[in-house]
C-alpha cells in the first residue's frame, strides 16, 4: 500500500484546485467579453440570454432570426467555433 504524507496530499490538492480555477477563466490574452458580445450582436445574434466560460471557450445562448442558438466562441480570436440550434 502506498502512503502519501498528509502534507503531500494537501499540496497536491491545492495544485489541482489551482489548475481547475485557472481553467475556469479566459486566458490572459483573451478579448474582453464586451468585445465578444458586440461582435455577436453585429452579426445578428440577439438577444443574448446566457454566457459562461467552460472548457476554454465562451458558451453563449443567443437568438438569431427568432431561433435560439448555442454558440462556442474562442476567447482569443473571437471566432465562432460551433453554432448549433438549442433544443
Amino acid at each position: 500500500m502506498t502512503r502519501i504524507p498528509a502534507t503531500g496530499a494537501l499540496a497536491a490538492g491545492l495544485l489541482l484546485s489551482s489548475a481547475a480555477s485557472a481553467a475556469g477563466r479566459p486566458p490572459a490574452d483573451a478579448q474582453p467579453l464586451s468585445a465578444i458580445v458586440l461582435a455577436l450582436e453585429q452579426r445578428g445574434f440577439g438577444p443574448i440570454v446566457e454566457i459562461e466560460f467552460d472548457d476554454g471557450l465562451w458558451e453563449v445562448e443567443a437568438f438569431e432570426d427568432g431561433r435560439k442558438r448555442r454558440l462556442k466562441i474562442d476567447p482569443v480570436s473571437g471566432r465562432i467555433a460551433s453554432d448549433r440550434p438549442e433544443d
